[in-house]
């Protein structure tokens, strides 16, 4: 029985890798094919390898240009959020105040309720008032608010440190903004990885806030609303081999972060079992 089950695991695990893996394969396939080829769809494998596929799309998608604006609109949102979220869940975690748990719960509702483009309006209104709303400050602004994810995953974590870290610390004279640094800060470091993971690939992969703000500015434009522009030439042509072609360009930057992610999940795993 355990033989057959065991089997069953692994046919299952194999199906769902293959189910994953699979349309990543056909993109990165398709981005070395010609137009028409990949518009007939005939075979899986090029006929031949069209390797410039990779330098057009990186001219005509100002590939250099809008993946800074990307890093920069990713990057600065993933500190953002891992900074708010942190100081949020230590604070809800280890100290008693009026109306806790209603920002528990208004952190959940943020969270459960899908808004949508419900409230793209207002938030371009309030980017407005704040003279924002040409710039990709905007967008940072307005992704280091929706943390409601980091803030429960972090708490979870806060939970697994032992309070008495933080007496032992008050007694030898810590602030609680010193104890939070020096002490509980380090040791949410696995889950710091996760959220910056999560925060990371969310604001990479954000289409419709970049696309709005910088409807006016498009040097401002990310590698996401830039690969849009590929779509099509400049004779109304259809150009999916270039998008796919700048849609695995655009992976490698998550597929980096991602790698450091895992080693530094690996090396705190390591290092709490030898403990």
């Amino acid at each position: 029985m355990k033989i057959a089950s065991r089997a069953v695991m692994w046919v299952f695990l194999l199906l769902v890798a293959f189910l994953t893996l699979f349309p990543v394969l056909i993109t990165i396939l398709g981005s070395f094919k010609t137009n028409a080829e990949l518009t007939a769809g005939a075979t899986v494998m090029p006929t031949s390898w069209q390797f410039s596929n990779y330098s057009e799309a990186w001219k005509q998608a100002n590939f250099s240009t809008y993946t800074v604006n990307s890093l920069f609109v990713a990057v600065t949102s993933t500190i953002g959020i891992l900074f708010v979220s942190s100081m949020a869940a230590y604070v809800v975690n280890r100290m008693e105040f009026p109306g806790k748990k209603v920002y528990v719960g208004m952190q959940a509702f943020t969270m459960f309720v899908a808004i949508g483009a419900v409230v793209l309006r207002p938030q371009f209104e309030l980017m407005i008032k704040l003279h924002l709303h040409n710039t990709l400050w905007g967008v940072v602004l307005i992704l280091i608010s929706a943390h409601a994810s980091a803030f429960f995953i972090l708490q979870s974590f806060m939970t697994g440190i032992p309070k008495e870290l933080d007496e032992a610390a008050r007694i030898d004279g810590c602030s609680r903004g010193r104890t939070f640094w020096t002490i509980v800060l380090p040791l949410l470091t696995p889950g710091l990885g996760v959220c910056g993971l999560f925060a990371f690939r969310g604001a990479w992969n954000e289409y419709l806030l970049p696309f709005v703000f910088t409807l006016s500015k498009p040097e401002l434009q990310t590698l996401t609303v830039g690969l849009a522009n590929l779509k099509y030439g400049v004779s109304a042509a259809s150009q999916t081999h270039y998008m796919m072609a700048g849609a695995c360009l655009s992976i490698l930057p998550i597929l980096v972060v991602y790698l450091f992610a895992n080693k530094s999940f690996m090396k705190m795993t390591a290092g709490s079992l030898k403990g």
